[in-house]
């Protein structure tokens, strides 16, 4: 018979209750689905920023944000490149998918626009499939561009497609963030100069990535895709969404 010394037998003995005695804690994850304004940014795109990337930072440990967004994607073409499927395909009962769709498809130019009417079918897709895993949709309206007239007034360039958001919100009775408005409001207050430090602005030889510049109003540095996930956070607390309880960087009012 082997013996085991009483001490070492002890200190396995209390792993073993440990692991009885404390709750397995099941992370919720937070799917973020959209466009390039969110999406992971790849180096040769520094200082390019998606707001999503700074805003996995803001959780604790029981939260995974799991950013599915990609750039140039609509609500139409998000869905037949399956990447929507393999959204649904992962979801568990109280996971949230964040949903923020616009840029592309209201601009009717583009392969993946879509018609007014077709873009709120499409969320009410998003919507009706989150659901149907016992997960949590949230619809958020298109973040601002920088857009300013000439007299230093924001212009609002997605009115048409941030409504039928709203609207789709209210119909489904989903939670909604207004990025739009909120955006427009920061955008507007810093001002026609100001506002481009907020997004990927650049001088020529000023950063590798861009040797001859960059003047960008639709995407975000560094710094504007921070404010941008502050804002989004802001909208969760306001909400008072169960996944609220778990930010612990809390962002600025």
């Amino acid at each position: 018979m082997i013996e085991v010394p009483v001490k070492s037998f002890l200190v396995v003995s209390f792993l073993i209750l440990m692991s009885f005695a404390l709750p397995f804690e099941k992370r919720t994850k937070v799917y973020l689905v959209g466009d390039s304004t969110i999406a992971k940014k790849e180096v040769k795109a520094y200082p390019e920023t998606g707001w999503g990337m700074p805003f996995a930072y803001f959780f604790d440990s029981t939260v995974q944000v799991d950013n599915r967004a990609m750039n140039g994607r609509s609500t139409k073409s998000f869905i037949n490149e399956g990447r929507w499927k393999a959204v649904t395909d992962s979801l568990q009962k109280g996971d949230y998918v964040l949903i923020q769709f616009g840029h592309n498809d209201e601009v009717q130019t583009k392969a993946a626009s879509t018609k007014p009417d077709e873009f709120k079918n499409y969320l009410v897709k998003y919507v009706t499939e989150t659901r149907n895993k016992n997960s949590i949709p949230v619809l958020i309206t298109p973040v601002a561009r920088r857009k300013f007239d000439s007299t230093g007034n924001l212009v609002d360039t997605h009115q048409e497609y941030s409504e039928i958001v709203r609207t789709v919100a209210r119909q489904q009775n989903v939670p909604l963030i207004d990025l739009d408005k909120k955006s427009q409001q920061v955008l507007q207050q810093a001002g026609v100069e100001n506002s481009k430090l907020f997004f990927n602005y650049l001088n020529p030889n000023e950063n590798p990535n861009y040797p001859e510049g960059r003047q960008d109003d639709t995407h975000f540095n560094e710094l504007g895709a921070r404010r941008m996930a502050e804002l989004v956070l802001a909208e969760i607390r306001r909400l008072n969404l169960d996944v609220a309880n778990r930010i612990v960087k809390l962002p600025v009012k």
